[in-house]
């Protein structure tokens, strides 16, 4: 549940078109309800402007179709979002949604599902996802993926790096338009203080693990990007595409 959420159900009650006990009913499954293997936060909405996203690495495709029923059920009108999941977790998934006559989907590069409920879109600008590389993809599509289910608009610029700089140059003007951008890169991680240094605007940048053995499984972008000489660069975690979406989210709605 998030403000309006709450703003709609207290709505309804003053107009008597739902009951103090009906009310008092789903509030009753604030701020969580317990599954015994998982607690779903159903007060993160209105906590944070967010809504609980669902790590899917490590939980079984039935627990994750658990959570997201328990979801389903709190009727709340937040989109729903899991990461880090599998063909299975996403054919567990589905059916759940279709039951509740919503429609999930699976984004298969990033390993995400998104299940929409609403479209509202609550960011006051463009997000703009930029990669180094076509293999900094998968990464970028679920900084992409995560920023579209909260509610923003956000569009992508694939394969810019450095190597052919004249490649991110033709885009000065999508990047000047760009409210926030998320700059995915892995080798020496050097774009995001090249785009930094064009720009106004934040850029979070996302190290990834692409590259070879001296990259150190992402370790080598991410010590560059930490010591990038542009001072509006901020820096998330190794392959935290959702991360980036997030944090991308929150200065959007500012």
């Amino acid at each position: 549940m998030d403000e309006s959420d709450i703003r709609n159900l207290l709505e309804a009650v003053k107009r008597g078109q739902q009951t103090i006990d009906s009310t008092v009913a789903k509030l009753r499954r604030l701020p969580y309800e317990d599954l015994g293997f998982a607690k779903v936060d159903h007060h993160r909405g209105l906590r944070q402007g967010y809504a609980e996203v669902v790590f899917a690495r490590g939980k079984t495709p039935k627990q994750v179709t658990e959570i997201v029923r328990a979801m389903l059920r709190a009727k709340a009108s937040h989109n729903i979002l899991i990461t880090r999941a599998s063909k299975k977790t996403f054919a567990a998934v589905k059916p759940a949604a279709r039951a509740a006559k919503l429609r999930a989907e699976f984004h298969e590069l990033s390993g995400t599902i998104s299940i929409e409920r609403s479209r509202k879109m609550q960011g006051k600008g463009l997000i703009l996802v930029v990669t180094a590389g076509t293999s900094d993809i998968p990464v970028a599509e679920e900084a992409l993926v995560t920023a579209r289910s909260m509610g923003n608009r956000a569009e992508a610029i694939y394969d810019v790096g450095v190597a052919g700089l004249h490649r991110l140059l033709e885009h000065r003007d999508k990047l000047a338009e760009a409210r926030v951008i998320i700059c995915v890169a892995g080798m020496e991680g050097a774009l995001p203080s090249v785009v930094a240094g064009m720009v106004a605007a934040p850029v979070i940048a996302v190290p990834t693990s692409t590259g070879y053995g001296s990259s150190f499984g992402g370790l080598t972008a991410l010590l560059a990007m930490l010591n990038s000489c542009a001072s509006n660069v901020s820096v998330v975690n190794i392959d935290n595409g959702f991360g980036a979406g997030c944090v991308a989210s929150v200065i959007n709605k500012l």
